[in-house]
C-alpha cells in the first residue's frame, strides 16, 4: 500500500494515502462505468492500545482491549462488504489513527474483492479521533486544512484530495469533513462550523481560478441538517443555507462563511448573486428521514454536496445518493444500530450515505 505521512504542528495533521466509495443495497446494480463514494461516521473506532488521548470508555482500564477492537473491526468490515457494489472510495469519520484506517482496509479486502491502495488520515495533534479516506483510485494533491479562530482550533481538519480516475475525463476534488458538533450549544458552536465553511469556500475560489473544470464534492458529518436554518427559526445565518430569497436578503448576498445548497439540477444561484458558490444537496430532492436518529427525530447531518460540474455530460455525472438503512447498519425500522462497548454488539449511531457517479463523456458526434 502506498503510504505518506505528514505531520503539521499546530495548523495541520496526519496524512496517508486513501480512497472513497459508494454503496448500493444488495440486489441493485449500477453501470459498469460507475464510481461509488461512501461517507460514514463510524462512531469512535479505537484500537486496543492506550496512547493517552482516548475517550474514557476506550481505555484499557475501562475494559477496552485488542480483542474488542478486532471484533469491532471484523463487524465493520463485514458490514461494508455487504454493500453491493463495494464502495470505490470510503470517507470515514471518528477514526483514531492511520493504523486503524489501514487495519480496516485490510479487513475489508479479506472478506471481499475490494482493494484500497490509497489511504489518508488527518487529525489534529492530541485529538482523540480524526478522519480518513480509503480509495481504489489514485489520490493526488492532498492537503489538510486546519482552522484556528481566536486561538481555538477546530476539533478536526478538512481533508482535501484530488481523485484521478481516467486520462480522458477531468479529475475531481473531494473535501472530506467532520465539522464541530453542537455540544456546548447551537449558537455558540456555529461560528466554528462557519469557519470551516469559510476555509472551504476560499479554497474552492482558488481552484476555480486555476482549474475551473474540476468538479467538487463536499462530504462527511457536517453536524448541521440541510434545513438547519429553518430549524433554528430563521434566526441566524448557519454554515449551510438554502437558496431562498429570505436567506439572500438576510446575508445581503455576501458569501463569506456559509455554503449555499440547492435542490436544483444543475445547482446554480437563483436568489443569490450569480457569483455565489452553490451545491446540490440530495437531502433537498431525493432522500427521506436521515442518517442520525436523535431524541426520536431524524437528523440529516451527514452530507454529499455536489458542484455543477457533475451535471454537464462531460465526465463523471451525478446519478443518485442513497441512505444505507438496511442490516447490519440499521434495525428493522431503519434506525442505526449503535455500537455498545459493553456487549460488543452494534455498528454505529450513524448510517452511511452512498453516492453513485456514472461516466458520461460527450463525443464529437454529440
Amino acid at each position: 500500500m502506498k503510504k505518506q505521512l505528514f505531520w503539521f504542528v499546530f495548523l495541520a495533521a496526519l496524512l496517508v494515502t486513501g480512497c472513497a466509495g459508494c454503496t448500493v443495497p444488495a440486489g441493485e446494480e449500477t453501470d459498469s462505468g460507475s464510481l461509488t463514494i461512501m461517507t460514514w461516521n463510524v462512531h469512535n473506532l479505537f484500537d486496543g492500545e492506550d496512547n493517552g488521548y482516548e475517550y474514557e470508555e476506550f481505555l484499557q482500564a475501562s475494559g477496552w482491549s485488542a480483542e474488542k477492537y478486532l471484533g469491532r473491526l471484523n463487524s465493520i468490515s463485514d458490514a461494508i462488504s455487504r454493500i453491493n457494489p463495494l464502495p470505490d472510495i470510503i470517507l470515514l469519520q471518528e477514526i483514531e489513527s492511520l493504523t486503524v484506517l489501514e487495519d480496516l482496509a485490510e479487513a475489508i479486502s479479506d472478506v471481499s474483492s475490494g482493494s484500497y491502495s490509497w489511504s489518508h488520515f488527518a487529525g489534529n495533534p492530541g485529538a482523540a479521533v480524526g478522519l480518513g479516506i480509503l480509495s481504489s483510485y489514485p489520490l493526488a494533491d492532498i492537503k489538510t486544512h486546519s482552522i484556528t479562530i481566536n486561538g481555538d482550533t477546530t476539533p478536526r481538519p478538512v481533508l482535501e484530495t484530488k481523485v484521478q480516475t481516467n486520462d480522458n475525463v477531468p479529475d475531481f476534488i473531494i473535501f472530506a469533513c467532520h465539522w464541530k458538533s453542537k455540544v456546548g450549544g447551537d449558537e455558540i458552536t456555529e461560528h466554528t462550523r462557519k469557519a470551516s465553511a469559510r476555509v472551504i469556500l476560499r479554497r474552492i475560489r482558488e481552484l476555480q481560478e486555476s482549474e475551473p473544470e474540476l468538479g467538487i464534492i463536499i462530504a462527511g458529518d457536517l453536524n448541521l441538517t440541510h434545513d438547519e436554518f429553518y430549524r433554528q427559526n430563521a434566526s441566524r445565518i448557519c454554515a449551510l443555507l438554502p437558496d431562498d430569497p429570505y436567506c439572500a436578503m438576510l446575508t445581503q448576498g455576501i458569501q463569506k462563511d456559509y455554503i449555499v445548497i440547492s435542490r436544483n439540477i444543475p445547482p446554480a444561484p437563483v436568489h443569490f448573486p450569480q457569483e455565489t458558490i452553490v451545491f446540490y444537496s440530495p437531502w433537498m430532492r431525493e432522500l427521506e428521514n436521515g442518517t442520525y436518529f436523535y431524541r426520536n427525530n431524524w437528523e440529516t447531518i451527514d452530507h454529499f454536496l455536489v458542484s455543477s460540474q457533475f451535471f454537464t455530460d462531460s465526465g463523471w455525472e451525478y446519478q443518485k445518493t442513497i441512505v444505507v438503512n438496511f442490516p447490519p447498519f440499521a434495525n428493522a425500522n431503519g434506525i442505526p444500530v449503535s455500537y455498545n462497548t459493553r456487549t460488543g454488539l452494534g455498528i454505529s449511531d450513524h448510517l452511511p450515505l452512498v453516492m453513485t457517479l456514472i461516466m458520461s463523456v460527450k463525443t464529437d458526434a454529440d
